[in-house]
């Protein structure tokens, strides 16, 4: 299993075996990461693929000081769910993510 940012597509990619398994869409401005859609092809549903990718992103977002706008109802429900991450949603937005 492999992440990648396509910058040009603007998704991070996850790929099993050197095959599309999904990805996630954002939009960046500087110092935010606004996470827009998570998708996994259907022949790879069940494996935790999603979740393996959104830690890795936010992972990433954490390293490069970026904060995150979790827009993607899977992006945001993985926060709920790993309260480690809800630091990386400014403080002002956190509400409105119901984080």
């Amino acid at each position: 299993m492999t992440i990648r940012d396509v910058p040009d597509q603007h998704r991070y990619e996850i790929h099993v075996s050197d095959e599309l398994a999904g990805f996630v869409q954002y939009r960046r401005r500087e110092g935010l990461i606004a996470f827009i859609h998570t998708e996994i092809d259907a022949r790879f549903e069940g494996q935790g693929l999603a979740s393996q990718l959104i830690a890795a992103v936010l992972g990433e977002a954490r390293s490069a000081g970026v904060a995150v706008l979790p827009f993607c109802p899977f992006v945001n429900g993985y926060i709920s769910r790993h309260p480690e991450y809800v630091d990386l949603v400014p403080e002002d937005f956190r509400a409105e993510f119901g984080l």
